[in-house]
């Protein structure tokens, strides 16, 4: 899935993780303080990455990146800034909400 974010300076990312498990820990229009916001979506992909190693027999590196990008950019940011979780797609399925 992807996660479009805008840090306090006006600039998007593009978050990808391989699993929907994003969505229990962050919500599309929703600002998360800096530190609030990495400690979800590291904890996320670590979750994601969990799962892919119990379906494949290995974690998810791009999970990995995608966590590691995260925090080296959180960096440039003081800890009570505000990110926006501008996208998530695709959404979470009816039946799973």
């Amino acid at each position: 899935m992807s996660v479009v974010v805008r840090w306090p300076d006006g600039r998007e990312q593009d978050c990808w993780s391989p699993s929907l498990v994003m969505h229990e820990h962050l919500a599309e229009g929703e600002a998360y303080t800096v530190t609030d916001f990495t400690r979800r979506a590291v904890h996320a992909l670590g979750i994601a990455s969990d799962r892919v190693r119990a379906k494949h027999g290995f974690a998810c590196t791009a999970a990995a990146a995608t966590a590691e990008q995260i925090s080296r950019a959180a960096t440039a940011y003081a800890a009570d800034d505000l990110v926006e979780v501008v996208r998530m797609w695709p959404p979470m399925p009816e039946e799973e909400r």
